[in-house]
């Protein structure tokens, strides 16, 4: 009897386990990729320098169709230096104007060309993951390179923002452009 319980149970566990091994796998592709996508931008808002105006709270914000899940909203209340980070998300491009951090969610050119439009001459680091994003104006993008979160970096359109990415960041850039 009671090794008949001890095997009823040991099943259950496994098939527990096993239910879970096979959620894990059904959404390990996703998950991996954007905690490490939100780790990035985090250290993306703490390695760069903002203009005063700027204020105690960086607002990063969303744009579109959120990859990150509630990846993301474990950076609201971080501290990123002398500044706490607020997660939004927004599906409005002049609702942006409010963000210090944009991130441009897997998004074609028009769309990241109106985002960059919008934000013209604001202190606001764009960022993306996006083909070709670097391109077009922003100022940082991610790719996923053999499993791994790459990123580029847009000297130019970061003083266009008037922010300066610090060199520690830029030393771990694939690509840095003037």
């Amino acid at each position: 009897m009671r090794v008949r319980v001890l095997w009823r149970g040991l099943l259950r566990t496994l098939s527990v386990l096993s239910a879970v091994g096979m959620a894990l796998a059904a959404h390990g592709g996703e998950l991996p990729e954007y905690r490490l996508k939100a780790a990035f931008l985090y250290n993306f808002a703490a390695y760069t320098e903002w203009p005063a105006e700027v204020g105690s709270t960086l607002n990063v914000c969303i744009y579109g169709a959120d990859p990150f899940g509630i990846e993301a909203a474990a950076l609201n209340g971080k501290r990123a230096g002398a500044r706490t980070l607020a997660v939004h998300r927004r599906t409005q491009a002049e609702t942006l104007k409010g963000c210090q951090v944009v991130f441009i969610a897997n998004a074609g050119s028009e769309t990241v060309r109106r985002v960059l439009d919008v934000l013209r001459g604001l202190p606001v680091l764009t960022v993306a993951d996006t083909p070709q994003a670097l391109q077009h104006g922003v100022a940082l993008n991610m790719n996923l390179s053999q499993e791994r979160v790459t990123f580029e970096a847009s000297l130019r359109a970061a003083r266009e923002a008037r922010l300066e990415l610090s060199s520690r960041l830029l030393r771990l850039a694939t690509e840095v452009r003037q």
